[in-house]
């Protein structure tokens, strides 16, 4: 279906730029493109990204059939390294008050390289903004600063240094200065998958997915029967490992965060009153630090996530399952089997064909191996149905 009147298309882009955003804004374009829309606007705010989904963005915007707008907006947002790639690569490009472009130094995710692969990385992202600016006639002596030195402009610095076309306020007057108030705005949103997709890369959430499957099934483990735990455990677990998928997991640091929830296992097993506890704690502070191995601050699991959940999984295991698991050590204290270790009077004489026993204010039939007589006090110690076998109690 063709839309008739003039319009922009405008898509709203906030995060990574990973494997979602390059779909999403592919889409937008393609959309555009068939539509024969005026323009295609990208409002973005970004940390920054993949390298590999950055230049799939920029090869889709240098090879667009309509011009394609970028916006870093709003204000406080930034357009950091991946984003500063895709702004240079845009037709136009405009910033709100109050952000900021460049950082757009490369990192290392995944994989440790050495320094002189390093070097060759940083040249060859200066070279390839470099090329994109000279394309679209933008100062390219600006590249070497935001790749190689981690330059970074506010929107005014950019403007006088001409990184950038224009500084708006808002869209209407973005729209007004790129001669577009006269079209109609047709919002481009990102489905319930692309949204959904979106957020479980994001390291935090599925740091967190990680820990509550661990609780879930732990929980079904020990209350078997429960169902909603397990569910509940095993869906987070395999999100989070979904989530894993898309990043640069350190397997270390995996397994130090299990071993953790072992070592607090076994603290409410068996109290040490504090090696398995401190052992836990750095285990798990320690593999959550390294899960990400990246270089990346954008990837990296933050401090207050991992503080709450070593925190919360140190306070559930050392109190919550050791009160648990000790309460099944204990002796009962209902029931028939809560009569074990009762003091006792014979109501009657008691061999091993039985008597009668007064325990615990009522009158039970009871046996015992030796011969007591009535009156003498008697303790329990085994309960069979309804039957008490007692012995004499011993007067020191």
């Amino acid at each position: 279906m063709f839309i008739l009147t003039a319009y922009v298309l405008i898509a709203r882009y906030d995060g990574i730029i990973g494997p979602v955003a390059e779909r999403y804004i592919a889409r937008g374009i393609e959309k555009a493109e068939r539509e024969k829309a005026d323009a295609f606007i990208l409002m973005l705010d970004t940390p920054g990204g993949y390298d590999e989904a950055m230049r799939g963005i920029v090869k889709k915007i240098l090879s667009s059939k309509v011009p394609v707008i970028v916006y870093v907006y709003p204000s406080g947002g930034r357009a950091a390294s991946a984003g500063v790639f895709i702004c240079m690569a845009a037709h136009k490009v405009a910033m709100a008050p109050g952000t900021n472009i460049g950082a757009a130094h490369p990192v290392s995710i995944g994989k440790e390289v050495s320094e002189e692969m390093k070097e060759k990385i940083t040249n060859d992202a200066c070279a390839y903004l470099r090329s994109i600016m000279e394309k679209r006639g933008r100062d390219a002596s600006w590249a070497e600063e935001a790749v190689v030195h981690s330059s970074s402009l506010t929107e005014k610095e950019a403007l006088e240094r001409g990184i950038i076309d224009w500084v708006c306020e808002d869209l209407d007057d973005l729209l007004e200065k790129a001669g577009l108030q006269d079209k109609e705005r047709i919002e481009f949103p990102l489905t319930m998958r692309e949204r959904f997709l979106s957020r479980l890369a994001n390291p935090n959430i599925a740091y967190i997915l990680f820990i509550i499957g661990f609780y879930g099934i732990l929980f079904e483990v020990t209350h078997p029967g429960a169902i909603v735990p397990g569910v509940v455990g095993s869906i987070s677990l395999i999100l989070a490992f979904f989530a894993f998928q898309t990043l640069p997991i350190n397997y270390a640091g995996l397994l130090l965060i299990v071993m953790g929830i072992v070592m607090f296992i076994l603290e409410a097993i068996t109290p040490t009153n504090g090696p398995l506890t401190i052992g836990g704690v750095v285990s798990m502070v320690l593999g959550s630090v390294m899960l990400i191995n990246t270089d990346a601050p954008f990837l990296k699991i933050s401090w207050g996530v991992i503080i709450a959940a070593v925190a919360t999984t140190a306070a559930f295991f050392i109190f919550a399952v050791g009160m648990g698991l000790r309460a099944l050590k204990r002796k009962p204290v209902s029931g028939t089997q809560g009569l074990v270790g009762e003091e006792g009077e014979a109501r009657t004489n008691i061999d091993k064909k039985g008597g009668t026993v007064f325990v615990h204010g009522e009158l039970w039939d009871a046996w015992a191996d030796e011969k007591i007589k009535k009156g003498e006090a008697v303790i329990v110690v085994e309960v069979k149905g309804l039957k008490l076998k007692v012995k004499r109690k011993e007067v020191s």
